[in-house]
This record gives C-alpha cells, sequence and structure tokens, in this order.
C-alpha cells in the first residue's frame, strides 16, 4: 500500500488489513499516541457506548473499569468454584462478575476472589452437556440458535416467532427438551451473515463480496469464513491486490486469515471511520456474559451494546455455526468480518445476525482466541 493512500483512508485502509474483513470496512483517522496514563478507552469508543448503551461519559469510564475488574478476576472465580463452576456473567446494575455454584460448599472460596456468588441446580458442564446433545439434532429453519444461560441455569432455545407452530420446530424443540433443562424463547427474524456485494467506499474485495479486516495478526488479518475460500485472491479499496486466504472454514465456524504482501501492513488499531478515533488493540481478554462490547464495520461504522451469551450454536442457512458469541449490538450488510472489541480488547468477528441498526437487532461474533489458536496466529498488539 502507498503512503498516498494511507494519507486518504487515514490508517483505514492500513487496518484493512487488520481490523474488520468482513464487515465492508473503511478508513480511519490515524490513531493518536498514547498518554503517559493510558485511559480506559478512545474518546470514540466512549461516545459510541454513550450513545448504544444510554450511559453519561463517567458511567461509560466506570462501567469499562468495572469490567476489566471483572474479566480479570474471571479465570480466579472459576478456579475456586472447581467442578461446582456453574457459570459466570457480568452484572451492570452492581458492577460485579457474577458465578454461578453448584453446591455452598466452594461458595465461600468463591466469593473470596471478589466474584458475587449465586447458589444453582446445574453445574456448567452438566448446561455444556445438554447443548452437545442438541448440537447433534438437525435443526430447522425456523429455529435460530440455542446457548447455555448461566443465569437461568439451562439452555436457552431461541426460534423464529412466525415459526412457532411449524411442525418441524414443534418437533426440535421437543427433542431439545427430552436433552435436559431448556428455555424456548422468540426472536422476530432468522439470523443472515453480514457479507454484501461489491459497493463502492474502502472495503476489501473477494469475488464480487465485500468485507472488512477483523483484526491485525502478525502476517496478515483475521476476518469471517463466509467471506472466501482458501486460496482465494483478495483486492483492497483501490483495487491492488493485498494477499490471499491463507484458511477459511464455513459453516462450523466462520473464521478465516489472510496474508498480508504486495506493500500492504499491519497494526494493532480498530479503524474509527473518521467519526471517532481510532483504537489501539492491547489484548485479547474475553469479557463476560453482561459486559459492554463495540463493533466496527464499513456499512454501519461504530456501534456498540452488550455480551448476552457465549458458545451459542447459530443455525444459519447454509447450515450451523458452533461457539458463537451473541449480542446486543446491530449491524447490516457489509459489516461482515468486523471487529468486536472490549475496551482495549479484542473479541472477535462479525459473523451475522437479525435486524438493522435503525430498528435495532442482534450480531454474533466468533471469538477471537478461536481462531488464533486454530492457525496458530499471534494478534498484533500495541
Amino acid at each position: 500500500m502507498r503512503r498516498t493512500t494511507v494519507i486518504r483512508t487515514g490508517l483505514s485502509a492500513i487496518l484493512l488489513l487488520g481490523t474488520w474483513a468482513t464487515a465492508g470496512l473503511a478508513p480511519a483517522a490515524a490513531a493518536t499516541p498514547e498518554p503517559t496514563t493510558t485511559p480506559p478507552a478512545s474518546t470514540g469508543l466512549l461516545s459510541a457506548m454513550q450513545r448504544d448503551l444510554g450511559l453519561t461519559q463517567s458511567q461509560a469510564k466506570a462501567r469499562l473499569k468495572a469490567e476489566k475488574t471483572a474479566t480479570a478476576l474471571e479465570g480466579d472465580a472459576r478456579r475456586a468454584a472447581g467442578a461446582s463452576y456453574g457459570g459466570s456473567w457480568f452484572d451492570a446494575d452492581s458492577g460485579k462478575l457474577t458465578v454461578a455454584v453448584n453446591g455452598a460448599e466452594r461458595a465461600d472460596d468463591v466469593r473470596a476472589t471478589g466474584a458475587t456468588v449465586r447458589l444453582v441446580t446445574h453445574s456448567a458442564r452438566e448446561l455444556d452437556a445438554v447443548k452437545t446433545r442438541i448440537d447433534s439434532l438437525s435443526a430447522p429453519a425456523g429455529v435460530s440458535s440455542w446457548h447455555v444461560d448461566p443465569e437461568a441455569g439451562r439452555v436457552v432455545l431461541n426460534i423464529v416467532a412466525s415459526a412457532r407452530d411449524d411442525n418441524d420446530v414443534q418437533s426440535f424443540v421437543e427433542q431439545a427438551r427430552k436433552a435436559g433443562p431448556v428455555k424456548v424463547e422468540e426472536t422476530s427474524q432468522a439470523p443472515t451473515t453480514f457479507a454484501a456485494g461489491t459497493v463502492g467506499g474502502d472495503p476489501y474485495y473477494t469475488g464480487n463480496v465485500r468485507c472488512s479486516i477483523g483484526f491485525s495478526v502478525h502476517g496478515g488479518f483475521v476476518t469471517a469464513g463466509h467471506c472466501g475460500s482458501a486460496g482465494a485472491s483478495v483486492r483492497g479499496w483501490d483495487n491492488s491486490a493485498i494477499g490471499n486466504f491463507q484458511g477459511s472454514s464455513f459453516p462450523g465456524n466462520d473464521y478465516a486469515w489472510v496474508s498480508v504482501g504486495s506493500g500492504w501492513w499491519t497494526v494493532p488499531v480498530v479503524l474509527g471511520w473518521g467519526t471517532v478515533p481510532d483504537q489501539l488493540v492491547r489484548g485479547s481478554a474475553e469479557a463476560p456474559v453482561g459486559a459492554s462490547v463495540c463493533r466496527s464495520g464499513s456499512t454501519t461504522h461504530w456501534h456498540c451494546g452488550r455480551v448476552l451469551a457465549k458458545n451459542e450454536t447459530v443455525n444459519y442457512s447454509q447450515g450451523a455455526v458452533h461457539q458463537m458469541t451473541k449480542t446486543s449490538v446491530c449491524a447490516e450488510g457489509g459489516d461482515s468480518g468486523g471487529s468486536f472489541i472490549s475496551g482495549d480488547q479484542a473479541q472477535g468477528v462479525t459473523s451475522g445476525g437479525w435486524g438493522n441498526c435503525g430498528s435495532g437487532g442482534e450480531t454474533w461474533h466468533q471469538p477471537i482466541n478461536e481462531i488464533l489458536g486454530r492457525y496458530g496466529l499471534r494478534l498484533h498488539t500495541a
């Protein structure tokens, strides 16, 4: 990529190598140098949290600080719970991590870590086994997704409201209930991926599909698998060659990585699209359920919401995708592959969802650490 390109896209094309892949990414201003005392997040991310979560700036800062604390202690709390661990989530009202525990004998050990304890009937291992049995079933189109909900203490099965009376859906629900404790909820639409046809702007292209970069890794960037197959060539916003898909998986998973060359390079930044400052990426610590999370994509730019569920199976028309994270963040066509970030920690790449950023919706992302582990990649961090 040439220096004139960098000026025009303001690091967005650079990050085009490391910010969003399937989300149809565009350029943003260059990242500002970090002050001596690192702030909790860029002003742009704070602004997006205020807009989408209804927070004041001070509330957004306090929430990021509390979420960082919760993320840090989640591992210790899980180890303290041992086999009694029933799952965990961030409680925005209390600002603390809540840990479900199956049995009172380990409750004090968990409290000693700083977490709040809730006694439950089923352990996470038991609920995961229920979900695994449901994963083995063949889901009809009217079934949207399913995941373990530690707060509810059961597997939540989401069905499309208009298909609630469909015989195949009813049969699936009946089979799912036989697997263990199940709670059925309705959603308004079926999930779809967020790739888009070729349009103007600053995306990357593979064939006639526009996608955005997820996050820079050493040697390339990660993105969504439905954006291209292994070996497919990738072009930048200026139609110059970037590299090729080195690995891709969809359905089953929805992740891929693209090599970078031809004068392009990678940077540890999530683009702000010229409307908010770019966000530096400093790691990939996974935020707990309930924590705030923001997404960047070329179609709808910055939007924020909450982590709603983890390890959810999403039933796309092309087939089921496993181990996804569900969020309340909106997205639209062309946002696929874009960056999900919590504070300065990379979370995942945009896969799909339902709804839009006018009326709202839900979006799933493929967790970043799974992608890094699958391909042996190293995240490019600041």
